[in-house]
């Protein structure tokens, strides 16, 4: 199953993954079924998740009903229990919208949710993350999550996401990172698509961000919160949701 699952998202276009994986995903969660593995962005009980990866998969990684990654049902859990993101209004700006988020955020009703993205086919608006057709302090609320690693100017893109992000208001800026690793390492001069999936973990990613990712956004002027919600929860549940424990999220805050 694993080589099955990293052959289809590496030969498929992302655009069309999506669409397929309407289709896929009742058959899945139908021959899944269990009491090993919680998903808990809808509750559904599992007896293994999926594997995934574009270079080294890793196993018990997606949900079967909800198609969450480790970092979305990690991020779900920090935004329901440590924010008032689902009981208060705002207005919300998600970069890329993962399919795991897209429909329960655009029926909650006090959203004012917009999305946008140059591919997806679930983004509202499409538009350039470097250059955003959005007016200063438009939003409270910005997911943009594992994108920046796919951005060539990401300096321009945090300037572009402080911009439109409102005084007072949050964004949760997700990537991937390898915290072993004190400066962000980057190499255009490797163009093989297998050789930058093995370097970079995925072959459209540009960079492997390490801890200085933290320090560049404060130097766009964001204040950075390294949130290890991990830390906060039992080994019982980060084993029961699949999480990755010690995952990182970088919420960040417009003064």
């Amino acid at each position: 199953m694993k080589k099955l699952f990293k052959l289809i998202l590496n030969i498929i276009p992302r655009p069309l993954l999506i669409r397929v994986s309407y289709l896929v995903r009742p058959i899945l969660v139908f021959f899944l079924k269990g009491n090993t593995y919680t998903d808990p962005i809808d509750g559904n009980r599992f007896r293994t998740f999926l594997p995934y990866g574009y270079g080294k998969q890793r196993n018990n990684a997606l949900s079967p009903s909800t198609l969450s990654l480790e970092r979305h049902r990690l991020l779900w859990l920090y935004l329901k229990n440590e924010t008032d993101f689902f009981t208060s209004n705002h207005k919300v700006l998600h970069f890329a919208p993962e399919q795991a988020f897209y429909k329960r955020f655009r029926n909650m009703k006090n959203l004012d949710y917009v999305t946008t993205d140059l591919n997806s086919p679930l983004a509202d608006v499409k538009a350039d993350i470097c250059n955003l057709p959005f007016k200063e302090n438009e939003f409270d609320i910005i997911f943009c999550n594992h994108v920046l690693e796919h951005i060539p100017d990401d300096t321009k893109a945090m300037q572009e996401l402080y911009r439109v992000l409102k005084p007072g208001g949050f964004g949760v800026f997700q990537i991937p990172q390898d915290l072993n690793r004190e400066k962000t390492f980057e190499d255009n001069s490797i163009t093989d698509k297998k050789e930058r999936a093995k370097i970079f973990g995925q072959y459209d990613h540009v960079r492997i961000y390490g801890r200085d990712y933290f320090d560049k956004l404060r130097s766009v002027g964001f204040k950075v919160d390294e949130v290890d919600y991990t830390n906060t929860l039992s080994q019982k549940d980060i084993t029961t949701y699949c999480l990755a424990k010690g995952e990182i999220i970088p919420v960040v805050y417009k003064n």
